[in-house]
């Protein structure tokens, strides 16, 4: 009898359509809080680097070419490569310029006062300060033989003073003076005369 109420028990079980059907909710965590951090300002120091030491460049000395002449003696053509000309409010002035054959010139000049000779409207001459230009410059060239000339000079109140190695040097004498003689000898004694009153008596 317990038998049959047992499998009768499990076959109604079995035959009942099942309505249990349990649900998952997902756990909700609050999101957490993190406090910023705070890092200190880095701190670096100035790199100190040592000076660089270049070595002075060593430029080679230009070589020029012996400039090129034909076969009568006279120059090929020579053209300008280079100059300037420069005047100023103030009376100075300076130019140059300089050719396809080396030769170069430079010359400035500038006023400046002096003392010298200055005439006035009637022609009166008076010694006094006066205004003058004073002037210096330089010049290079090569001669047809090849030979290589550099002149410089200045021109002020001193007059004018050139220099160049190819200028002709004055000699220098070294001399003593001549003495003058010394003459010896006495001075004549101027004579004595003694006058007469024409009887022959001396007069006293």
């Amino acid at each position: 009898m317990k038998l049959i109420l047992v499998a009768t028990f499990l076959a109604v079980a079995a035959a009942a359509p099942s309505s249990y059907n349990p649900e998952y909710k997902a756990p909700s965590y609050p999101e957490p809080s993190y406090p910023t951090p705070s890092y200190p300002a880095p701190s670096y120091s100035t790199p100190a680097y040592p000076a660089p030491a270049y070595p002075a460049p060593a430029y080679p000395a230009p070589a020029y070419p012996a400039p090129a002449y034909n076969k009568d003696n006279k120059y090929v053509d020579i053209t300008i490569t280079s100059q300037s000309d420069e005047r100023n409010l103030d009376g100075s002035s300076q130019w140059s310029y300089a050719q396809s054959d080396y030769t170069t010139r430079e010359e400035s000049q500038v006023q400046k006062k002096m003392q010298g000779v200055t005439y006035d409207s009637y022609g009166k001459e008076s010694y006094g300060e006066v205004l003058g230009n004073t002037n210096k410059g330089s010049s290079y060239w090569v001669s047809p033989e090849g030979e290589k000339f550099t002149l410089t000079w200045a021109a002020d109140e001193a007059g004018f003073q050139p220099k160049g190695d190819h200028l002709p040097v004055a000699p220098v004498h070294e001399y003593e003076l001549p003495v003058a003689p010394v003459h010896e000898y006495e001075l004549p004694v101027a004579p004595v005369h003694i006058p007469f009153n024409g009887k022959g008596y001396k007069i006293y």
